[in-house]
């Protein structure tokens, strides 16, 4: 199955908080909203992918917890970007002065802000270039470095603010470069 993408705006345009509770009454859904209102309802990833996505970011969490620098985000988590779409990476971090800026209610809705850093591992049901689209849009809102994995060509996109995408084949490892201090992925666990 294929994400499948609502256009509500000649019947109905959802606030942000109508948006919010609708994700929160369909949990097994996952609902993504682009910038001008169009409500994309995502199919569940398949085991594999799951099972990668989880290792991308468990790699990502232990490096944090060394380093305290910021907040991990998995998949589930939606972000509010400057655009006005509300997106969710299949990982993310944000630096923690970001974190620490945000309010309490903020910290527990569908976070205000574009991640420093998202992940997106292309699924069999994603299409390469919707996804190309979806990492531009986090670099023009904000994402400081982003990596679209495609795991069939065995390619990464990366997306660095201000910058061309560059375009790596069959990497070992990425490197966090100065967004994520430290930080190397191993892509062996990946591919």
């Amino acid at each position: 199955m294929n994400a499948l993408t609502v256009n509500l705006n000649p019947v109905i345009e959802l606030t942000d908080e109508q948006f919010f509770q609708l994700c929160q009454a369909n949990r097994d859904l996952r609902f993504e909203r682009t910038a001008t209102g169009e409500l994309i309802i995502m199919p569940p990833t398949g085991g594999e992918t799951g099972n990668r996505n989880a290792g991308l970011t468990g790699q990502l969490w232990l490096w944090n917890e060394q380093n305290k620098l910021g907040i991990i985000f998995d998949s589930s988590t939606g972000f509010k970007l400057p655009n006005g779409a509300d997106r969710s990476p299949d990982a993310a971090w944000v630096k923690l002065e970001c974190w620490n800026a945000l309010t309490q209610e903020q910290q527990t809705r569908f976070l205000p802000l574009c991640p420093d850093f998202v992940v997106e591992l292309l699924s069999p049901t994603d299409t390469l270039k919707v996804t190309q689209q979806k990492m531009k849009e986090y670099q023009e809102n904000g994402t400081r470095l982003g990596w679209l994995i495609n795991r069939k060509s065995r390619q990464v996109e990366i997306y660095r603010i201000g910058q061309e995408v560059e375009v790596l084949e069959s990497p070992v490892s990425l490197s966090g470069e100065d967004v994520l201090p430290g930080f190397v992925l191993n892509l062996e666990v990946i591919w």
